[in-house]
């Protein structure tokens, strides 16, 4: 397979296979590979959530959206060396990739963290690889900055923490999600 003339050895994780429309309901699509042939997935009959795609909108098949919960379990932290300090640290992540849940395609954005840490602070290779755990989770923009606070106050710990998220424009349009703890309320 051949795209913009560079050979390509597999076939694109964005590729999108099997989608279809029936009455109103979200069918398909299997993202990067092919279902078993003979499977329901490889007949697009399944909701996303039951192919094994996180979607916030098939709640009406499974009760609940699949979207996976054990990422928390992947941010490690180190003591702060400075605890009796309020210094602040900013982490930014110009990579962040996750799933549409709404149409199968990627959504591209900028992660930045805003920080003081009160005992422990996080270990940026774990975060690295945390936020990696997204990338085929069809979660929509608000929903995964304010997951993403939630693990990082509770792994982390911080005095306080401002996430926001700046997303690529799509249609014309761009979103910008700021999250805190504690709540400004």
């Amino acid at each position: 397979m051949k795209k913009l003339g560079v050979p390509v050895s597999s076939p694109s994780p964005w590729r999108l296979t099997n989608v279809s429309v029936t009455r109103k309901r979200i069918v398909g699509p299997v993202v990067g590979g092919e279902a078993a042939a003979g499977s329901a997935a490889a007949s697009g009959s399944l909701p996303l959530a039951e192919a094994g795609r996180g979607c916030e909108n098939c709640k009406a098949f499974s009760g609940e959206p699949i979207v996976s919960d054990n990422f928390r379990e992947t941010l490690e932290i180190f003591d702060n060396p400075r605890p009796e300090r309020d210094y602040e640290i900013e982490i930014e992540c110009p990579e962040f990739t996750s799933v549409c849940p709404k149409t199968g395609q990627p959504d591209f954005g900028k992660l930045r963290f805003r920080y003081v840490a009160d005992h422990q602070c996080v270990e940026l290779k774990s975060l690295k690889l945390y936020l990696q755990r997204f990338r085929n989770e069809g979660i929509f923009y608000e929903r995964v900055t304010n997951r993403i606070l939630d693990d990082f106050v509770a792994v982390v710990q911080p005095r306080w923490v401002v996430l926001e998220s700046r997303w690529t424009p799509r249609g014309g349009i761009s979103s910008v999600i700021t999250a805190r703890y504690p709540d400004a309320s």
